[in-house]
């Protein structure tokens, strides 16, 4: 009773601050599914239109941001308490850098879009997940290789800087694993679940 009572609390604290909260089972597929089912709407529409697989586009998130339309970078700090600026631009869902956000707003004539509305980041990640397949060959299916071009971007992944990142490699085996089992998930979720 009192799990409800503070999760009730904690959403509408966050819906005052204008920003929506992650969903509260960030391992189940289903319960994210029937919690936030307009995201269910919006990536099947990414799936229809990029054919970029659900759980391809869940387990990017994941790793991302954990569902945070908020999420940025950590603040680099000098001597540990002066602070000097993000390492990056990465913003939003998708922690898109704002050249490539750019780059999917002129090339899909999207200017209203924002990477801090759900709908939004997933069609820019369906869409660079498009354009990964078109440049590099890389099946939409394989959220591993999909995440490694994501994340050092297209001519990183071309001439294989991923490759000398130890943890990038794990991360990456991460994300297939994750997608794996949100696969397996969404197929076994009942219909009202």
């Amino acid at each position: 009773m009192i799990n409800k009572a503070v999760i009730s609390l904690v959403l509408f604290l966050s819906a005052c601050a204008g920003v929506t909260p992650p969903p509260t089972n960030l391992d189940d597929a289903c319960a994210i599914r029937q919690e936030r089912p307009k995201w269910f709407k919006a990536m099947a529409r990414v799936q229809e239109k990029w054919q970029v697989p659900i759980s391809v586009q869940l387990a990017v998130i994941y790793q991302e941001s954990k569902f945070r339309g908020d999420a940025r970078t950590p603040l680099a700090f000098k001597l540990g308490v002066i602070p000097m600026g993000r390492d990056s631009s990465a913003y939003g869902y998708a922690q898109a850098i704002d050249s490539t956000w750019k780059w999917y707003q002129r090339e899909t004539g999207n200017f209203s879009a924002r990477r801090d509305r759900f709908e939004d980041a997933v069609d820019f990640m369906g869409w660079y997940m498009d354009q990964s397949t078109q440049k590099l060959g890389i099946p939409k299916t394989s959220a591993r290789k999909q995440y490694l071009a994501y994340h050092d971007g297209h001519s990183g992944y071309r001439r294989g800087t991923h490759r000398r990142k130890r943890w990038l490699m794990r991360i990456s085996r991460d994300v297939q694993k994750r997608a794996k089992i949100y696969a397996k998930q969404l197929s076994e979720c009942s219909p009202g679940k």
